[in-house]
């Protein structure tokens, strides 16, 4: 479907553009503290640069699972560290989090699909409100949700193609690709991926996946 070096260069460039708000925050701080000013300006300028910084450390820790070599392992998960990994991360987006784990298999893979959820639940929507993660056993294997609740919860078209197996409308991009890379790494697993929306409610759901961990 994709040639392996133009997947790696959108994927490079996706998580380039992930962190380009965060790190220029930090480096919007780092000007104003060497301007002159009072210390109203530099409490403000030191409380950017620790936002910022914080922003930029917990996005790189979840795109390095999600993208990186840290869930391509079988190994049992840390499931305090997943947690803790994927609120740091949404703590620096406008969606809340909350969980219903209930499973005695989670590998680093499955942690893995988990996160690329977690990342297109958050980009269908944009204006805030509530993902629910759920991982539970099912007959057929694991199953790993995504629940986006919010206003004007949207279901991309360039998502539902690449669920389908097609190549979207608009081709593939640094934009478009996180969906044909979170059913590669589903995939991985003996797994799919698929996506149902409703009113102001859009379920990203991995299913099948085999027992791990």
């Amino acid at each position: 479907m994709i040639e392996p070096s133009r997947l790696a260069a959108f994927i490079a460039s996706r998580i380039c553009h992930d962190l380009i708000s965060p790190v220029a925050s930090v480096n919007s701080a780092l000007e104003l503290l060497d301007e002159p000013g009072d210390a109203d300006m530099k409490a403000q300028a030191e409380q950017l640069l620790h936002n910022g910084a914080a922003s930029a450390g917990a996005r790189i820790q979840l795109l390095r699972y999600a993208f990186g070599s840290a869930g391509l392992s079988d190994t049992a998960a840390d499931r305090h560290e997943v947690r803790r990994i994927v609120e740091g991360f949404m703590e620096s987006h406008k969606p809340s989090i909350e969980w219903d784990i209930d499973t005695n298999h989670f590998s680093c893979g499955h942690a893995r699909v988990l996160m690329n959820l977690v990342i297109m639940a958050v980009a269908a929507i944009p204006r805030g409100g509530v993902v629910t993660l759920g991982v539970r056993n099912e007959s057929d294997g694991l199953v790993i949700t995504a629940q986006a609740k919010g206003l004007k919860a949207r279901l991309a078209e360039f998502v539902e193609a690449a669920f389908a197996g097609n190549v979207p409308e608009e081709g593939w991009s640094a934009r478009t690709i996180q969906p044909l890379f979170a059913t590669m790494v589903a995939s991985d697993l003996g797994g799919t991926v698929s996506a149902t929306a409703e009113d102001e409610c859009v379920t990203f759901t991995a299913r099948a996946l085999r027992a791990e961990g």
